[in-house]
């Protein structure tokens, strides 16, 4: 869409309020709204924000970092074609900005600008990328004064049709405002928690991947606030409860449109560039954490034996795995093959998230690396001399340890831009060291409507 067009479709729609969107590295989607009658100049020349706005973290305290205090400022430049009517809210749409300074330039710490340059990097090397990611989240209400899952006196049972009578007219009211927008629902469940549910959305870009995650988490929120209920994406909300992810599904394309993932010829048509691939996240993945599992609550999900993973394992449709082969479906074979990231929830920054998941399998490519033998069963079940065979390794059990391992990595920071780079690294670095030193209640409390 151009800007004429995004104007057309805003005044069709009578809408009055249009939020400018973002995501700040701590994972919350931030926005300044501006009336409809300045939307025309506001496209083209964006919407002032101060450089201290990326500095808040996860708690709104503002965090002093050399680059981002309250002086100066820069844009919020849409992509016109985020455009999109917010079914939920009266006379309000959206679109999704880059953070830009005055020449138009990546101001040095905008994530989608480094996800941008991700894909160039891929592209440089004949890859087009699908992904999309795949959520999990609790219904949750309030109850003399305490959160409790939506079901919590049912406890439904997980697939089943029960859970579905009490769940679907949520989950049918959530998938429409999600197509209205432009996002193609696959498939709706109640999952394993009390008042857990999934819906899982149709592959794109990876642009528009880590954009419809952003539209996808404000989707379900707003629906579901409709009825007086709280959607959390909290990685884990409930800790007597499964925990939530936001798993990673990708694919590897080159210009000829074959899926660079896919050897019939290879084990179970895994090909040499996916094993490289493969290869390239699990030696990376014990920093690649910080940025996919990013928040404190995120190591309580990480558990051996929980689908969730503690461990840097691969494996072939093995859900206790950090990156599961996904068996591909009879006769579209080359079209569905596809890899699973599964240490991944909903407290990242999508843009860093995925971008730099991408980053560790495109080093495995260039490298060559070799990711050892597939985990034929879980982990946590396997001989010490399965796991030397495997290259498996635990992975970091706190907030703290993962960012060691980010501020030693190779791969990732170096590749951002230093502003970039010194603000992720502060901002968690921040968090961590309050929430090291509170307990359960303080932890949950700040994290189950955050994301």
């Amino acid at each position: 869409m151009d800007v004429a067009a995004v104007v057309a479709a805003a005044r069709a729609a009578e809408v009055d309020l249009i939020r400018f969107e973002y995501c700040d590295v701590s994972g919350v989607a931030r926005t300044k709204p501006i009336h409809v009658d300045f939307l025309e100049s506001k496209l083209t020349e964006g919407v002032g924000l101060t450089r201290a706005q990326m500095a808040i973290n996860l708690l709104e305290n503002v965090i002093h970092i050399e680059g981002m205090e309250p002086v100066g400022e820069i844009r919020l430049v849409p992509d016109p074609n985020t455009f999109t009517v917010l079914p939920w809210l009266p006379r309000t749409a959206s679109v999704l900005c880059d953070q830009l300074d005055h020449t138009r330039e990546d101001w040095g710490a905008c994530p989608r600008s480094f996800l941008k340059g991700v894909i160039a990097k891929a592209a440089a090397m004949g890859i087009t990328v699908n992904a999309s990611f795949e959520n999990e989240y609790y219904v949750v209400q309030e109850v003399d004064g305490t959160y409790v899952p939506y079901d919590h006196a049912l406890h439904t049972p997980v697939y089943s049709v029960i859970g579905q009578d009490f769940h679907g007219r949520l989950l049918v009211e959530v998938m429409s405002a999600l197509k209205a927008q432009g996002l193609q629902p696959e498939q709706a469940i109640n999952e394993y928690g009390g008042g857990q549910q999934e819906i899982a959305i149709r592959y794109t870009d990876a642009l528009g991947a880590a954009d419809n995650q952003m539209k996808y988490r404000d989707t379900v929120r707003g629906v579901i606030a409709n009825h007086g209920l709280i959607a959390s994406f909290a990685p884990k909300p409930f800790p007597d409860q499964i925990g939530s992810g936001a798993h990673i599904h990708l694919s590897l394309w080159d210009d000829q449109g074959r899926n660079l993932l896919y050897d019939p010829a290879g084990d179970r048509g895994m090909s040499q560039v996916g094993r490289h691939f493969i290869a390239g996240v699990t030696e990376n993945l014990p920093a690649l954490v910080a940025m996919t599992a990013p928040s404190a609550n995120s190591y309580r999900r990480l558990q051996p034996s929980s689908w969730a993973s503690n461990t840097t394992a691969w494996g072939y449709d093995n859900r206790e795995c950090a990156v599961r082969v996904a068996s591909p479906y009879y006769q579209r074979e080359e079209e569905s093959f596809n890899i699973e990231y599964k240490v991944s929830d909903a407290s990242a920054n999508p843009y860093l998230s995925l971008g730099s998941l991408l980053l560790c399998g495109l080093d495995g490519i260039s490298r060559e690396l070799e990711p050892g033998l597939p985990a034929e069963h879980d982990p946590a079940r396997l001989t010490p001399q399965e796991w030397e065979a495997c290259k498996i390794r635990l992975l970091p059990t706190s907030m703290t340890a993962a960012l060691d391992h980010l501020e030693a990595s190779p791969v990732i920071l170096p590749a951002m831009n230093d502003l970039l780079a010194r603000c992720y690294m502060k901002i968690r670095r921040s968090e961590a060291e309050v929430f090291a030193a509170q307990d359960v209640e303080f932890e949950i409390r700040h994290h189950i409507y955050r994301f």
